[in-house]
C-alpha cells in the first residue's frame, strides 16, 4: 500500500443526519455513537441525527458531534479495509483532535472528554466576547496580512488555500477589514455562519482554560506522522504536540502549509474521513498532485474500493 494520509474535518462541516447511514448499516459505527452517549451522559446521537441545525451548530455540540462522527466513519473504514493504514494523520482545527486519536496518540474516551472541554470553553468565550469570521477570496495571504495589520480586533484565522484565507475578530473589526480588503483587491469578503471568532485573540480565555487539560492528557508516542495546524508542518515530540494544541485555540490554522508538508512527505492518497468534502475542495485549490477521496456516506466505501483497486495497479 502506498503512503496514505488521513484527514479530518473541523467545525462548520456539521449537518443534521451526518453519519446516520453508517449508524444504521454498521454495528461498529452504532457502538461508537452509543459509547459517546454513555461517556458524555447525554444523547449526543439524537442531536447529530435529528438536529435541529441551530442546536447542532452550537460550539458545545458541534465539536463533539463532528469528532464522534469522524471516529465512527474511521472505525468502519478500518473494519472494512484492514489493509489501509495511515502513514500520516492531520485535521483542520477541531479535526486535529480526531487525528490525535486516529494516530493512536490518545484513546477515544480521553480525546472525547478533551474535545468536550475545548468545546465548552470555546462556547463560553463566544458568549462572553461575541465575534465573527469572514472568508477573503481573491487576495493573497501577504496582502491580507498587510491590510489587517494594525486593525483592532482582527486576526488572520485560517490559511486554507491560495486565494482563500479566513479572518476572525469582532464584528466591528471584521466590517472595517472588509472595506479595506476590497479596496486592496479582494474579490469577495464572505461572512461565515459561525458561533464566534475562532483562532483569534478573543479565544484567549478558552486557551488558558484548556491548557491544564491538554498538559495532563495521556498523549503517547506514535509511528504515524502528525502534521499540525501550528506550525503548519510535521511535529514529532510530545511537548511540541501539547504546546501546539494549546496555541491553536488563538493562533492561525496553517492548513495550506501543512498540505505542502504532506506533499513533501510523499503522500500518494489523501482520505478525508468525516462529514462533508471541504478538505478535498481545499486540496484541489492547493493543487495536490495525489488524489483526495472523501468518505462521508456509506456509498463512498464502494467507490473507495474501486479507487484502491485502480491505485494498486499504478
Amino acid at each position: 500500500m502506498k503512503k496514505i494520509a488521513f484527514l479530518f474535518p473541523g467545525q462548520g462541516s456539521q449537518y443534521p443526519g451526518m453519519g446516520n447511514d453508517f449508524f444504521n448499516a454498521f454495528p461498529i459505527a452504532k457502538e461508537t455513537y452509543q459509547q459517546a452517549d454513555e461517556i458524555l451522559g447525554v444523547c449526543l446521537s439524537k442531536i447529530v441525527f435529528e438536529g435541529p441545525v441551530e442546536t447542532l451548530t452550537q460550539t458545545k455540540n458541534s465539536q463533539t458531534a463532528i469528532f464522534v462522527t469522524s471516529i465512527a466513519i474511521l472505525r468502519t473504514l478500518q473494519q472494512q479495509f484492514p489493509e489501509i493504514q495511515p502513514a500520516l494523520c492531520s485535521g483542520l482545527s477541531l479535526g486535529e483532535y480526531t487525528a490525535l486519536c486516529a494516530s493512536n496518540r490518545l484513546d477515544f474516551e480521553s480525546t472525547l472528554l478533551l474535545v468536550r472541554e475545548r468545546a465548552r470553553l470555546m462556547n463560553e468565550a463566544c458568549e462572553k466576547t461575541p465575534g465573527t469570521m469572514a472568508a477573503v477570496l481573491g487576495l493573497d495571504a501577504q496582502g491580507i496580512q498587510s491590510a489587517v495589520k494594525g486593525l483592532e480586533g482582527v486576526w488572520v484565522a485560517n490559511y486554507n488555500a491560495s486565494g482563500q484565507t479566513v479572518i476572525s475578530g469582532t464584528k466591528e473589526g471584521i466590517d472595517a477589514a472588509a472595506a479595506i480588503l476590497k479596496e486592496r483587491g479582494a474579490k469577495r469578503v464572505l461572512p461565515l455562519t459561525v458561533h464566534g471568532a475562532f483562532h483569534s485573540g478573543l479565544m484567549q480565555s478558552a486557551q488558558e482554560g484548556l491548557a491544564p487539560s491538554i498538559e495532563n492528557a495521556p498523549i503517547q508516542e506514535s509511528r504515524i506522522a502528525f502534521v499540525m495546524n501550528v506550525p503548519g508542518g510535521l511535529v514529532k515530540t510530545l511537548p511540541e504536540i501539547k504546546r501546539n494544541l494549546i496555541c491553536q485555540v488563538t493562533q492561525s490554522v496553517c492548513w495550506e502549509q501543512g498540505i505542502e508538508a504532506m506533499k513533501a512527505f510523499g503522500i500518494d492518497l489523501y482520505l478525508e474521513i468525516g462529514c462533508g468534502k471541504t478538505l478535498a475542495g481545499l486540496n484541489k485549490k492547493i493543487g495536490t498532485p495525489s488524489p483526495t477521496f472523501s468518505i462521508d456516506k456509506t456509498a463512498d466505501l464502494d467507490e473507495l474500493a474501486r479507487h484502491l483497486e485502480l491505485l494498486t495497479k499504478v
